[in-house]
């Protein structure tokens, strides 16, 4: 048997650690892990505070925003049943442009409400379809028919003059309910 002189190892360190050199280890105990935690979720919620203001000012916001006026197309170059993608309102704003019937047009925001994947227009079935995730959206109101969307798709507002088509604005979220 061996007793505490003889061992070579001393029993309140025989744990087998013993042999590291912990002598530039950081320690951190629960009050310190909890400062810190408390310290990162106060620095994310200040960073989104500038998002947030943005935000809430667009929401707030009872004037309307201006957009611009872009030609999509002369009528006498596309024929009912046609569809035309376009970028509006800004330049990496995909957008699709629909010549339902003679004298009826449709524009529609081209990024499902679902997962922003694209909107195609079937022809035969009058419908706008997205492939992601079997989406169908009615080409008259934006609404989605079938799928996983539930919001409409956001409405180009149009504009003829002088024969052909423009894109002039976007709808409110509100104004297409």
């Amino acid at each position: 048997m061996e007793n505490e002189k003889t061992r070579p190892i001393p029993l309140k360190d025989d744990n087998y650690t013993h042999n590291i050199n912990r002598s530039n280890e950081r320690s951190l105990d629960r009050r310190g892990f909890m400062k810190t935690m408390v310290g990162a979720a106060g620095l994310f919620a200040a960073s989104t505070l500038p998002w947030g203001a943005l935000a809430a000012k667009e929401l707030m916001s009872s004037s309307s925003k201006s957009y611009p006026t872009q030609k999509i197309a002369n009528l006498s170059d596309i024929k009912p049943g046609d569809a035309i993608e376009f970028a509006y309102p800004g330049e990496h704003d995909s957008a699709l442009f629909v010549y339902v019937k003679e004298k009826e047009y449709k524009a529609y925001q081209n990024a499902c409400t679902h997962l922003r994947c694209p909107v195609f227009w079937d022809r035969d079935e009058k419908e706008l379809l997205c492939p992601c995730h079997h989406g169908k959206f009615d080409i008259a109101t934006g609404n989605p028919l079938a799928g996983p969307p539930r919001r409409p798709l956001p409405e180009i507002v149009l504009q003829e003059k002088d024969g052909a088509v423009y894109a002039v604005g976007v709808k409110k979220y509100e104004e297409q309910l």
